[in-house]
């Protein structure tokens, strides 16, 4: 399991933990709960290149479906076929068995514009005083 006080958020609610140039991405807690039940993962494919902020995966609950952006820019080396054929792994460890995909990070500098848990969980009190989503 990932402590979450060791990774970087992003304003999407994605989490990244970043070691070297590999990097393995989720969704933070706050948001598999905003989501609900999720019943649906389509991972990217490995392979892929994408830009940091670039949609790439895609997680469906039974009230819509959530686009989910890359970190950082790199290549797509794996995915997580546990939460395609369990997507509730999500819910039940947002930072442990339900991670989305890994990515080989080509520029790893890029994690540093990234929110630290401190700066995220500031992020999610300013979200829920606006009553914004």
């Amino acid at each position: 399991m990932f402590d979450p006080k060791s990774l970087r958020f992003m304003k999407s609610h994605e989490w990244l933990r970043l070691e070297g140039d590999a990097g393995t991405v989720g969704i933070s807690d706050h948001a598999q709960k905003e989501i609900t039940d999720v019943v649906f993962v389509e991972p990217p494919k490995v392979g892929r290149v994408v830009k940091q902020g670039e949609a790439c995966c895609v997680v469906e609950s039974v009230k819509a479906a959530f686009d989910i952006y890359a970190p950082v820019s790199g290549e797509i080396v794996a995915a997580n076929a546990d939460v395609v054929k369990d997507p509730a792994l999500v819910n039940g460890g947002p930072y442990d068995k339900g991670w989305l995909f890994k990515i080989k990070a080509s520029s790893p500098a890029e994690a540093s514009k990234l929110m630290d848990h401190a700066a995220y969980e500031q992020f999610l009190l300013a979200e829920a005083a606006h009553g914004s989503h």
